[in-house]
């Protein structure tokens, strides 16, 4: 059975619960590899709703084990919370497995996260403030703390008082702001070691193991790929690799192990945060999306820009993850448009791109180039098969997919846990 990487393929929210949701029942495994409690996606079951940020929604399957690996940024005290919330309304979390190295967020990483960001001004990132890009800058420079060195209080008031040589004086005499003690650095982490120790394993040695007995795991990435450190727009991004390879660093298993790679985008275009976003629309139809799709951050409650389909991201990210597959969401939202434009090329300064240009300054001033497709009014939220839409939404979708260089595989027209369309076996 396969090793699966599941992205989102454009900058996030595109619904990569609900595809890792219609897995459920057929994997064994699901891994968050990436990121922490910066990002969110919604899992609607029955008339319940769940709002995952930190768990990977494989916590919501009976029978799987959900993973927390080593590419992870954790704050332990939001993992609790979202454990206590999921226990309180009874799903069973005793299967949770967290990395033994991944990265811990102290009080510091959102303090120095929220105060950089309002001293960049105009220049900001936009990030969630919740200390995740500080602690990953943290681990590269190698002044991080572990989930091994809770359990260990000597070396972590060591590790600790290395940390805090530097940021204290960035605190005080650039932020004017006052001094973390090691000491309540230390308190502040140890009264979660007793709890999370049971948690805690080599997770890279269990999924290898689980891949040895034909287990299937499926790598869910946080965020996506327009927000990949390396391959998203740069600087406006987040600190970690959210595309298909960041599963293989950020879970330790290798290359061979990963029989498919699936891609999730909205039947439109999304993004929260600053950045170039060529499709966003600043009119009536950038409303109407808005408050359609309930266009709002599941983590930040922010509103999210707006745009159409964008051809050339798509096409983009297949290339960098390698999709097999994609899984189409939010079809439904685009019911009752007379006309529906897709971003096919790029306009800069009179060239046209039919790839991803490569130069920051290029796709900051990259003008989109339209076809618009024919739209449908009737209601799609109860088909479950491909011949139950109407003819112009299933020539729509055969146009992405034509354009979008891999095959569509899935199609979601609800929120509900049961509103989606297979078209191909996402498990091959």
């Amino acid at each position: 059975m396969p090793g699966v990487v599941l992205v989102g393929a454009q900058w996030g929210d595109e619904g990569k619960g609900k595809a890792t949701d219609l897995l459920g029942s057929r994997v064994d495994y699901v891994v968050k590899f990436n990121g922490g409690n910066n990002a969110g996606h919604t899992v609607v079951i029955g008339d319940e709703k769940y709002a995952l940020h930190l768990l990977p929604s494989g916590i919501l399957s009976p029978g799987v084990t959900p993973v927390i690996a080593n590419g992870v940024v954790v704050d332990i005290e939001v993992l609790f919370q979202e454990l206590d919330d999921l226990v309180s309304r009874g799903v069973d979390v005793s299967k949770l497995l967290v990395s033994g190295s991944a990265q811990v967020i102290a009080g510091y990483h959102r303090t120095i996260d929220k105060v950089s960001e309002r001293f960049l001004g105009k220049r900001r990132i936009g990030t969630t403030g919740r200390g995740i890009g500080p602690a990953y800058a943290d681990k590269i420079n190698r002044v991080g703390i572990r989930m091994w060195d809770l359990f260990d209080e000597k070396i972590l008031a060591e590790k600790i008082e290395g940390a805090l040589d530097q940021k204290n004086h960035l605190l005080v005499k650039v932020y004017n702001r006052r001094a973390i003690t090691v000491d309540e650095t230390v308190d502040e982490l140890l009264q979660y070691a007793d709890r999370i120790k049971p948690m805690v394993a080599d997770t890279s040695l269990v999924l290898n193991k689980a891949l040895d007995e034909d287990k299937t795991v499926l790598f869910e990435g946080g965020q996506a790929t327009m927000l990949d450190v390396d391959h998203g727009t740069y600087p406006f991004v987040t600190s970690s690799n959210a595309t298909a390879g960041g599963a293989l660093t950020g879970s330790g298993v290798g290359p061979t192990r990963i029989s498919s790679v699936i891609g999730v985008v909205k039947a439109y275009t999304t993004r929260v945060g600053e950045g170039p976003f060529p499709t966003e629309l600043f009119d009536d139809m950038g409303e109407y999306l808005l408050k359609t799709g309930g266009e709002y951050g599941v983590t930040t409650g922010r509103a999210r820009r707006c745009g159409w389909y964008d051809s050339v991201i798509a096409r983009y990210a297949t290339r960098v993850n390698g999709i097999t597959d994609l899984v189409l969401t939010k079809l439904d939202i685009l019911t009752g448009l007379e006309k529906v434009p897709v971003c096919v090329a790029y306009d800069v300064d009179g060239v046209r791109y039919d790839e991803m240009p490569t130069d920051q300054t290029a796709f900051h001033h990259a003008k989109p180039i339209f076809e618009e497709l024919d739209g449908w009014w009737e209601d799609i939220s109860g088909a479950r098969s491909f011949d139950d839409l109407p003819v112009n939404a299933q020539r729509y979708v055969r146009a992405l997919e034509g354009m979008s260089g891999t095959r569509i595989s899935a199609i979601g027209v609800g929120p509900q846990r049961d509103a989606i369309i297979p078209l191909h076996d996402l498990l091959h």
